[in-house]
């Protein structure tokens, strides 16, 4: 089991943050490396709302389908998903923070199968690198609109 954790200072409203992260259409347009999404749900975002993430990770395409298990409007929103042999279990929080936001994202896999034992402390490092990417992204878009 492990645990990945990226916080950001935004210069935006907690409401664009929150805005960014637990609306999937925004998070498409700001994640470059999601190429599709596919609503399995009538309704796009809030709790239970579930999706199907298409992802280039540089050159290898991954499609994670993701669901929405908590939904606190502006500040809590959580998505898990069950893949590759793990729950990954990622939740961020929006918190006001002066004139703007602090982000924070935690990431934790819970592996069930013995591969992802063994691969998931292997790939921690490229996952870290991944939704460091992913956490500044979002400050840049949330920024850039205020």
């Amino acid at each position: 089991m492990g645990i990945v954790t990226v916080s950001r200072n935004i210069a935006a409203s907690p409401a664009v943050v929150f805005d960014a992260i637990s609306q999937i259409e925004n998070f498409r347009q700001i994640v470059t490396g999601i190429t599709n999404v596919e609503f399995l749900t009538e309704h796009h975002h809030g709790l239970g709302a579930r999706f199907t993430e298409t992802r280039d990770w540089g050159g290898r395409i991954g499609v994670t389908t993701l669901e929405c298990t908590e939904y606190e409007r502006p500040t809590r929103v959580r998505m898990v998903t069950d893949e590759s042999g793990a729950i990954w279990d990622t939740t961020y929080t929006v918190e006001p923070d002066g004139e703007g936001a602090r982000l924070h994202m935690e990431m934790e896999d819970r592996p069930h199968k013995l591969l992802a034992k063994i691969m998931n402390p292997l790939i921690r490092g490229m996952v870290t690198k991944a939704v460091t990417a992913d956490m500044d992204a979002v400050k840049e878009w949330c920024e850039a609109k205020g």
